[in-house]
């Protein structure tokens, strides 16, 4: 054991920013790029070298996500409201949805959200797609 502490304490240095735990959302952020750019190397293969990897920092991302990200409950549109309360947005300060009056009929239940809009609110409020889905439906 001594031998492998010695090796982790001779590489820690190199590589402790990779491996540090989250506490802001530009670490995740961070994490989330890497994750991306080794499930991109890695893909479905369990036995490449990084495999574990992946594993490692996805446990990483997770971690800051079910501490920091809040679980959104509802209808996509009470989702919708409840994150822009949050945020303190107007339907004026979402300009990916559209027009301000596009964003009034998705609000009152006249229009749904499109693959474009839930994929552009998923990035913006940081959180999955699936919030904006009705599955109900």
């Amino acid at each position: 054991m001594a031998t492998s502490l010695e090796k982790v304490s001779r590489i820690w240095p190199t590589v402790q920013d990779i491996f540090r735990v989250p506490h802001t959302e530009e670490d995740c952020e961070r994490l989330v790029e890497l994750l991306d750019n080794l499930v991109d190397e890695v893909g479905e293969d369990e036995n490449h070298p990084l495999a574990s990897l992946v594993e490692t920092v996805g446990t990483l991302v997770e971690s800051y996500e079910t501490h920091h990200i809040p679980e959104v409950e509802g209808s996509p549109i009470q989702a919708l409201c409840v994150l822009m309360e949050m945020h303190g947005l107007k339907q004026s300060e979402l300009p990916e949805l559209g027009s301000q009056g596009v964003v009034s009929e998705i609000l009152s239940g006249k229009r749904q959200l499109n693959l474009r809009q839930v994929n552009a609110l998923s990035k913006r409020f940081n959180v999955s797609p699936a919030v904006f889905v009705d599955v109900s439906e």
